[in-house]
């Protein structure tokens, strides 16, 4: 099923093609189209459907949902200041979620047909089309799934009536991140920090693909080693 020989049609349906590079795949889709127009995904109406995702959609979702989760642990006894905490202390969490799954699970080498096909679904497509616009964001039926196990996964270290407000900061963190993305790649921003970030993400696109990590903040890159140098600092060198 694998051949590296294979061409791949961005006039036809991308997903049923990517698995066919075989070890071609990583330099292929480490060369980034820059067009707002993404490709088409599936040949199946209602799955191209759903991989298709407005950036509004995402807080227009997940922030009650994210009331309700702080609701609950406010109704178990906690006082808005320890709800605050929950939610900084979540946020904290997120952060270095966003780094690790971006590290080491969006970027894990691939060369068989299944494991090359789930990696552009997962992320290869965001670096081969980054300006994609309704791909940019994660589809909210996926991330309904992966919040089952997160919620189970916090329950087991934190008390019944923490947990709620934890998870909530945590995906108060994940919505936080998503528009950041979106912006970072379709917005102009003009103040210092965003301006900043965009250039830091962007470099991760465009540069160097291995390092710059972090998408909300740098942070975990300086403590991990991985925060790339700037043009200046590389020319200097």
């Amino acid at each position: 099923m694998v051949a590296n020989d294979y061409t791949v049609d961005l006039n036809k349906p991308l997903v049923a093609q990517v698995g066919h590079l075989g070890e071609s795949y990583q330099e292929w889709v480490h060369k980034p189209i820059v067009t707002k127009e993404g490709p088409r995904f599936f040949e199946n109406d209602v799955m191209e459907f759903l991989t298709l995702n407005d950036w509004w959609v995402i807080p227009l979702i997940w922030f009650p949902v994210v009331c309700w989760f702080e609701f609950k642990s406010f109704r178990m006894g906690h006082d808005l200041p320890q709800i605050a905490l929950m939610v900084v202390s979540g946020i904290l969490i997120w952060t270095l979620m966003e780094y690790t799954l971006h590290r080491f699970l969006f970027h894990i080498k691939t060369k068989g047909y299944w494991t090359n096909t789930l990696h552009y679904l997962l992320h290869g497509c965001h670096h081969k089309h980054p300006q994609d616009a309704l791909r940019l964001v994660f589809p909210p039926a996926a991330a309904a799934i992966l919040l089952v196990p997160l919620y189970n996964l916090v329950k087991l270290a934190a008390t019944p009536s923490t947990t709620p407000g934890l998870v909530g900061g945590i995906l108060f963190g994940y919505v936080c991140y998503d528009m950041t993305h979106y912006y970072l790649h379709h917005g102009q921003p003009t103040s210092k920090v965003p301006r900043y970030l965009k250039r830091y993400h962007l470099n991760h696109h465009f540069r160097i693909q291995t390092m710059g990590f972090g998408i909300t903040s740098s942070f975990w890159d300086r403590v991990f080693g991985t925060l790339p140098e700037t043009k200046s600092a590389a020319k200097s060198r």
